[in-house]
């Protein structure tokens, strides 16, 4: 293996890990306002993700990092045809990290539920656009010979990519339920479990949507063929699974099938784009790919270095995050 197909899985991985972490995190602010029936409620919520929220977002730090230094010209181009949704999701993500520090700032009602609103806003918008952004890779974006995007913002909304904007938000929210479902209790958790049932039918359905529009949008299928493989099936079938789960209230295993769910959508999306890391609807000879958008073989042999020892430092910090926190957030404990 060359070491642009290594940092192309390399890249692969963080964004997968991402899409895990910051799915279940996206789908708790947006039932932030809707699950929460009191001020207690909403702190659990809150809760729940406090600890871990910011450090989810380093996944996409790390990843746009890694673009950036291995794939420049992928970086260039995709950050420029992004541009304006970019700068909306940060717009988001800000008001999002702000409203977690300034909610309990001040204890009216009415100051609570402006940060409730924005915690939602903060996470629907990133969800919704980084679906749409998923659409537009597999899709294909005008791009001509010297790797500029020539589109402008609405170029990015077709139907297709609304369709998997929608279907990345009904799957976050689900993702987001269950994992609720497993760290709250009582009541509350209760809540979350209906929720997820009432969600999890959608979610397959929207599933069934995309993959009808993917193959009518996309070369997905005549690249991964009708056979797609272990990885897009056992996705499939996780997600399917975790509605048994769901129902029997098998909580962590119903938060591991859709987490397999989501990790497996987006190695699929990359499957199916290698060895293109940008697909050119102006003209398939204008694709960006892992070799014409890479840095210098010197570049990546350094990075590779760097990678195998800081990359095992931040996952062992990760895991002990999560382990440090990982029992369920009660009423009683955010009462104390």
């Amino acid at each position: 293996m060359d070491l642009n197909n290594l940092w192309f899985i390399l890249i692969t991985v963080l964004f997968t890990g991402f899409f895990f972490l910051e799915g279940f995190d996206y789908g708790v602010g947006i039932l932030l306002p809707f699950l929460g029936k009191d001020d207690t409620d909403r702190r659990v919520i809150i809760n729940t993700i406090g600890p871990v929220w910011d450090g989810n977002e380093v996944w996409m730090l790390t990843a746009g990092g890694a673009m950036f230094a291995a794939f420049p010209n992928w970086y260039a181009t995709l950050f420029s045809g992004f541009y304006l949704a970019l700068a909306l999701m940060l717009v988001a993500l800000i008001m999002r990290g702000v409203a977690f520090e300034f909610r309990s700032k001040d204890p009216r009602p009415g100051w609570r539920n402006f940060w409730d609103w924005m915690i939602f806003f903060g996470s629907f918008v990133p969800a919704l656009l980084w679906g749409v952004a998923l659409g537009n890779l597999l899709k294909g974006m005008p791009i001509d010979a010297n790797m500029n995007y020539t589109g402008d913002f609405f170029t990015l909304l077709s139907p297709y990519t609304l369709i998997t904007g929608v279907y990345t938000v009904v799957l976050a929210t689900l993702h987001g339920a269950v994992f609720l479902s497993m760290k709250t209790d009582g009541e509350l958790a209760e809540r979350a479990r209906k929720v997820a049932w009432r969600l999890w039918l959608p979610t397959v359905a929207m599933a069934a949507i995309t993959i009808v529009a993917s193959d009518l949008s996309t070369d997905m299928f005549r690249k991964l063929g009708v056979n797609p493989g272990v990885i897009p099936i056992t996705g499939l079938v996780a997600l399917l699974a975790s509605g048994w789960f769901i129902r029997n209230k098998h909580d962590g295993w119903a938060f591991a099938s859709t987490g397999v769910a989501i990790a497996f959508a987006i190695v699929t999306v990359f499957m199916t784009l290698h060895p293109r890391v940008m697909i050119s609807s102006t003209d398939p000879a204008y694709s960006l790919t892992i070799y014409n958008a890479s840095s210098s073989p010197y570049t990546l042999s350094v990075m590779t270095v760097v990678a195998l020892i800081f990359v095992p430092i931040v996952l062992l910090y990760q895991g002990w995050t999560y382990y440090t926190f990982r029992k369920r957030i009660t009423r009683q404990s955010v009462q104390a």
